[in-house]
């Protein structure tokens, strides 16, 4: 026993006799959490959900009536009643006039948004502005007087082994307060083509989406998005600089514009490096360079490593989606590629980037017929399990409106409308301006492998 306390003894005066420098200093986190609640708000979201017959429904007995056994076979998959789907998940208000900052998946498809604030009260929310691309989306809510705002820090200023704080709604435990640090940055998660997530080990759990995640000094680094449901102790964060550059897009219009190169790009391993002549495995290769698009137009080539984009160094394949993005769209850049041997400077005019995920939300044919429709991607068709890749899909319809009169559901393709092909989302308007004034037109759809048609009032 006494060999164990000098031992201890020993330990203690030996890390007491360590320099300042190597001192760990905690953050006070107890009035940092204090300090930055009000800022943090709850979310709460339900969408109307169509309840439909069950394909397999037991035999009611021989007293059966004759026209209900027909009823349930011919009207099989449709709806029979709405029910309310709720989900939970985080904000933080950005401006004292009511503008928060929340995961785009959060509220996506919701038909009603509620606003817990610190202070207990629950205020209802419209959606301003989305973007699918970055899981960004900007919430308004009405009050009368000021409101606490989060202040937003610069990320690309955070390192690696710094200490980081979330507050947020997981499980639906509100202003929950979970403390770490910065595990990594430029984490690439495969959630879309702008990653370059931070990764921390603060607890991050389900309910904490969209939720802010601080520095010690009180400032939003980022904006926490994602977990790995296998692993512990690892979260992701959309760094806050990236969303700084859309969020006065999405308050003036809605929407972001984005810049398009117009190329197919791969990673450039040592194996490719070496055989293109390279000295060391970076860049981008081109795999694909899209007809009549700004890189075909700039005269770039099959084969051409991209190693440079309007003065900033590409080191990763990954690095070039995200710079080309945030360029405006009309700049004149120079692009640096190394070609046949030898670096060489191209001019390329940035043209917009047209986004995959387009839907009638918010204009006013969406909001007159009450639907959501989205541009199947590879993605998209991926993630639905769908057989097709290209075409349009129903995302949400709202409740009593034309759409839901005519019995659409989430997930049906639409393939024609009053006899014309369907293939974007943007065809739809066009297709109606084109058809002219009327009361009604009918819909081909695709509902799993049934093909159905079906009629849609444009009167009410």
């Amino acid at each position: 026993m006494k060999l164990i306390i000098s031992t201890t003894l020993s330990v203690i005066l030996l890390l007491t006799s360590f320099s300042p420098a190597f001192c760990i200093s905690l953050p006070d986190f107890a009035d940092l959490a204090e300090q930055l609640k009000p800022s943090v708000v709850n979310i709460n979201t339900s969408k109307n959900v169509a309840i439909s017959r069950s394909p397999s429904l037991p035999h009611r007995g021989p007293g059966r009536d004759l026209f209900e056994e027909f009823f349930d076979r011919f009207f099989q998959g449709q709806p029979q009643h709405q029910q309310k789907q709720r989900s939970l998940g985080s904000g933080f208000i950005i401006s004292d006039d009511g503008f928060i900052l929340t995961n785009d998946h959060v509220v996506n498809d919701a038909d009603e948004i509620k606003v817990l604030l610190s202070d207990g009260r629950s205020l209802s929310a419209s959606i301003k502005g989305r973007d699918s691309k970055l899981d960004l989306a900007l919430l308004k809510i009405d009050t009368p007087e000021k409101l606490p705002v989060a202040r937003l820090g610069n990320s690309d200023q955070l390192r690696v082994g710094e200490w980081v704080m979330a507050i947020g709604n997981p499980f639906g435990l509100e202003q929950t307060v979970t403390a770490g640090i910065v595990s990594a940055k430029g984490r690439v998660i495969g959630a879309g083509p702008y990653d370059n997530f931070i990764q921390t080990d603060a607890s991050i759990n389900p309910g904490n989406s969209g939720g802010p995640l601080f520095n010690v000094r009180g400032e939003v680094v980022g904006i926490n998005t994602a977990i790995i449901s296998s692993g512990q102790g690892i979260g992701f964060a959309i760094p806050i600089n990236a969303a700084t550059d859309v969020v006065e897009q999405l308050k003036a219009t809605g929407l972001v514009r984005r810049g398009w190169l117009g190329v197919q790009i791969q990673e450039v391993n040592e194996s490719l490096a070496e055989a293109f002549g390279l000295d060391e495995a970076k860049g981008a290769l081109v795999a694909e360079v899209i007809k009549a698009s700004p890189a075909d137009r700039g005269a770039v080539k099959r084969g051409d490593i991209i190693l440079s984009f309007d003065g900033k160094p590409v080191e990763r394949m990954q690095d070039l989606p995200r710079l080309v993005a945030a360029t405006p769209v009309g700049k004149q850049i120079k692009l640096e590629v190394f070609r046949d041997g030898k670096k060489k400077s191209l001019k390329i005019k940035i043209a917009e980037l047209k986004d995959e995920q387009s839907t009638l939300a918010g204009s006013d044919i969406g909001e007159k017929l009450g639907l959501k429709l989205r541009n199947i991607s590879p993605e998209l068709a991926r993630q639905h399990g769908l057989k097709r890749d290209t075409g349009v899909m129903v995302a949400s319809v709202l409740p009593s409106s034309p759409a839901a009169e005519a019995r659409l559901q989430s997930g049906d393709i639409l393939l024609e409308i009053g006899g014309l092909a369907v293939s974007r989302v943007s065809d739809v308007t066009d297709i109606l301006e084109k058809l002219g004034p009327r009361k009604a037109v009918r819909l081909l759809i695709q509902r799993a492998e049934s093909f159905l048609y079906t009629v849609l009032p444009l009167e009410q």
